[in-house]
């Protein structure tokens, strides 16, 4: 077993009991004498934390600069960022003379000196950031560590109000191994300076925005220990014309077309196969822009929402069209309208379209073999004798005049016999025409239940309508004000 030097076991017992290192001593003002000094007294300690006693917890300054942001991944929920980390932190006893050595600081290698495992808990990839060999080393004893960072960071999004969303990531920097009485994490810069700082350098210019930037010192606790992190929130604000370009515009003009739509007769063969391209259009439109949609099975956004809703109106106006074109072309053979229905129609949504129902005409009303004393009690009603039916149908054959005992009787004028026969033909002329004028009521109830629901459903479009385009409005200005 190899002997310890006397020597040797009192330089470490002085250096854990009256400090890490001691003031170094440079021969002259040159780079060669400081780095012999530090090869000398500094470097062969990297092992070891840079503090006075092992109860001594060594301080971490942290700050962060936000210089791009590559992107967000809806459908594996992460952020990619690029970061400026700004490590500081003294080496305990570590001090030179300007004078003696000639600088007040210098930069030496990372791997000569003892560096914090500082990382990121939300870290998902391997950082492909270019790798800095060297940090800076004051006459203090201060240790400035720069580098940059590719950060591919897990991020709870929430895309329900896309592509109007705000996001809010954290980023959240401790030791991976040391506890809190080992290394204690301490925010450097404000949350404001490093808003400012992040706007001047940030080289990105696409979807995403930088909003605002949050910053707070935690603690985790656990079993084993607590360990002492600093929480970064960086809120992220959606540029959202795009998506309002290529997707909301396009959608209101088909929708206000189909809208539109109504304004064609409901019997004809025109609407329908105007509506049907309307539908085909619609969904072509959907597949192609499919792609600019956010993927994810956490919660749906309310434009997916709203482009299945002008879907499904689009659909249901076709079916409706197709309704009362059967019902226009085909009323006569339906049995008579179920009574609940036409009082849910015809009395109630009527009221609400302001279709007030049709008054009913007063019909014509025949009596047969009448009184002949009995006058005529309305000028709706018309006296018709089954003699004068039977004349009209030419089933009755004419009736021989009785027989006058007093003596023959003269025949009958000519011309009042044709104007009797004219009499028989305008009467029955004038029941036809009021058959056909009244039609069947079956008919009638049918076709004024169809339109009915053709002024509902136009009601309803005009409602989502103005019920989508306020809820956008108020979305995209609430994302406007908070960037402001």
């Amino acid at each position: 077993m190899t002997k310890v030097k006397p020597t040797e076991l009192v330089f470490v017992c002085f250096v854990l009991f009256h400090g890490f290192v001691a003031a170094l001593n440079c021969t002259s003002p040159t780079p060669k004498s400081l780095f012999d000094a530090l090869e000398r007294d500094l470097f062969p300690e990297k092992l070891v934390r840079p503090v006075k006693s092992f109860s001594d917890p060594i301080n971490i300054t942290i700050s962060i600069t936000v210089v791009g942001i590559l992107g967000v991944n809806e459908k594996s929920q992460t952020l990619t960022t690029v970061l400026w980390q700004v490590l500081e932190w003294d080496i305990h006893g570590l001090s030179w003379d300007e004078k003696e050595c000639g600088t007040t600081s210098v930069s030496v290698p990372r791997e000569n000196l003892w560096v914090p495992d500082v990382h990121i808990a939300e870290f998902m990839d391997e950082d492909k950031s270019p790798k800095t060999p060297y940090v800076y080393l004051y006459n203090t004893g201060r240790v400035f560590d720069d580098k940059p960072i590719r950060v591919v960071s897990s991020c709870r999004l929430v895309i329900y109000t896309f592509p109007f969303d705000i996001q809010n990531c954290s980023l959240t920097f401790g030791s991976y191994l040391h506890f809190a009485v080992d290394i204690r994490m301490i925010q450097g810069s404000t949350s404001e300076e490093i808003l400012e700082e992040s706007r001047e350098v940030l080289q990105t210019n696409g979807e995403w925005e930088l909003a605002n930037i949050t910053v707070g010192s935690v603690t985790l606790e656990l079993e084993e220990g607590d360990y002492s992190e600093i929480k970064y929130y960086i809120i992220l604000r959606r540029r959202p014309l795009l998506y309002v370009v290529n997707l909301l515009i396009p959608s209101c003009f088909l929708i206000t077309v189909d809208l539109l739509s109504f304004m064609l007769p409901p019997q004809s063969v025109d609407r329908s196969s105007f509506k049907m391209t309307l539908i085909l259009g619609y969904t072509v439109f959907l597949l192609i822009m499919n792609d600019l949609l956010p993927v994810t099975g956490d919660t749906t956004p309310l434009m997916n929402v709203f482009f299945s809703l002008s879907l499904a109106l689009m659909v249901t106006s076709l079916l409706e069209t197709v309704f009362i074109t059967n019902i226009q072309f085909s009323s006569s053979q339906y049995s008579a309208v179920p009574h609940w229905l036409s009082v849910l129609v015809l009395r109630y949504f009527a009221v609400v379209v302001c279709l007030p129902p049709k008054k009913k005409s007063n019909p014509v009303t025949v009596f047969f073999n009448p009184s002949a004393r009995e006058p005529a009690t309305s000028s709706s009603m018309t006296n018709i004798s089954v003699s004068h039916l039977e004349s009209i149908s030419g089933d009755k054959t004419p009736v021989k005049p009785p027989s006058c005992p007093l003596g023959p009787v003269a025949p009958p004028e000519p011309a009042l016999e044709e104007l009797r026969k004219l009499s028989r033909h305008l009467m029955a002329i004038r029941l036809q025409i009021d058959k056909h004028c009244q039609g069947s009521k079956t008919s009638e109830e049918w076709q004024m239940i169809g339109i009915v629901i053709d002024r509902l459903l136009f009601g309803l479009y005009i409602v989502f309508i103005a019920v989508s385009f306020i809820t956008i409005l108020c979305i995209w200005v609430w994302n406007n004000s908070f960037l402001a």
